[in-house]
């Protein structure tokens, strides 16, 4: 859902969403009826204006409120659930002298879109959240436009905590995109591994990284899963999807890697795409992608099989599917499972 509403109930309120409308011509901008001045770029409602920001707060991504922020929040507060699911909400003042982020802002993105529509009318933004205030890092928001996923949300509060009262910060990361702060606060240090991160006096740490990590650096961490590990599979027309699942936890169990971190699944191109991989892709919720046997013989995998060349046209099917797909290195060779799967597991380079 990537939708932004922007609700007006008074007349300078209307006047203020056309010009947001100008600015920003994919958003909706919602007014009373009895303002109405034919204009059909305004959805001009009925209902009582509780009945309509309800709506709109259910069903938009940012909800832009043209009214006092005292008003916004007695009519969100019956609807307001959880920091994941609901909207951005931002509040401008009848005069377009401040744009004040009101709810959702480092998730739901309402701070930086706070400072865009501030710039756009030449208003002060107003962000009140402790990371932005103290140019510090946002615990929540690292590696979120690369994919990053948060291993346990459990830890982030406490984190941001440390972070914010410039506790010592430790920070390890082993995979994903590299230089994703501007800079780093001086409550921040870089660690080189896992080991120097146990002996440091860190309070709480950053980690990065798609490998299981131990309970006593895992406790006291936000760990960032990125999405940066290729399964090359080597299979038959007939493999089973529970088959392909199997192996691929037993690989990343057996080699200490984290599910979560898998970014797609590569195999040899086939006459006809083996079901059994196209239904776990799906499942997974994650890409399938193919390779030509012509494109797998030309790489260079520890493995190569004389049989499997007999069979497909290549001597190596998972291993060269995983180092091809990835433009990175094998982490875990062919891995064999009977009758006929092979796994292997390479690492994105970026």
């Amino acid at each position: 859902m990537e939708k932004t509403a922007v609700l007006a109930i008074t007349k300078n309120g209307v006047k203020i969403g056309k010009k947001l409308l100008d600015m920003f011509p994919d958003w909706s901008v919602f007014a009373p009826q009895k303002f109405s001045d034919g204009d059909d770029t305004i959805t001009w409602y009925l209902e009582p204006t509780s009945e309509k920001l309800a709506e709109l707060f259910k069903s938009t991504s940012a909800l832009i409120c043209l009214f006092s922020l005292g008003a916004v929040v007695r009519l969100i507060a019956p609807h307001l659930k959880d920091k994941k699911v609901d909207p951005a909400v931002i509040v401008i003042d009848d005069k377009t002298n401040f744009v004040i982020s009101v709810l959702s802002g480092h998730i739901g993105g309402a701070n930086k879109l706070t400072e865009e529509i501030a710039e756009k009318l030449g208003a002060q933004p107003v962000i009140t959240t402790a990371a932005d205030v103290n140019d510090t890092i946002a615990v929540d928001l690292v590696g979120r436009e690369f994919g990053w996923v948060i291993d346990d949300e459990s830890t982030v509060t406490k984190t941001s905590a440390c972070m914010v009262n410039e506790e010592p910060i430790g920070v390890f990361q082993e995979a994903g995109k590299k230089n994703w702060y501007k800079r780093l606060p001086r409550n921040v240090t870089i660690y080189d591994n896992v080991e120097q991160l146990k002996r440091s006096d860190t309070t709480a740490c950053l980690v990065i990284s798609d490998r299981i990590i131990d309970d006593k650096i895992s406790s006291k961490s936000v760990i960032y899963r990125p999405p940066s590990l290729v399964v090359g599979v080597g299979l038959h027309q007939d493999t089973t999807k529970d088959t392909i699942r199997q192996g691929i936890r037993d690989s990343l169990k057996r080699f200490g890697l984290c599910p979560a971190s898998v970014a797609k699944l590569v195999s040899i191109k086939k006459p006809q795409d083996v079901q059994g991989l196209v239904q776990l892709g799906e499942e997974m919720g994650i890409p399938v992608e193919y390779i030509d046997r012509n494109d797998l013989a030309l790489v260079s995998a520890p493995n190569p099989s004389k049989v499997v060349k007999a069979f497909e046209g290549t001597a190596s099917v998972s291993e060269a599917a995983a180092i091809k797909a990835s433009g990175g290195h094998l982490i875990v060779e062919k891995q064999k499972f009977p009758p006929d799967l092979t796994i292997a597991i390479a690492r994105i380079t970026n």
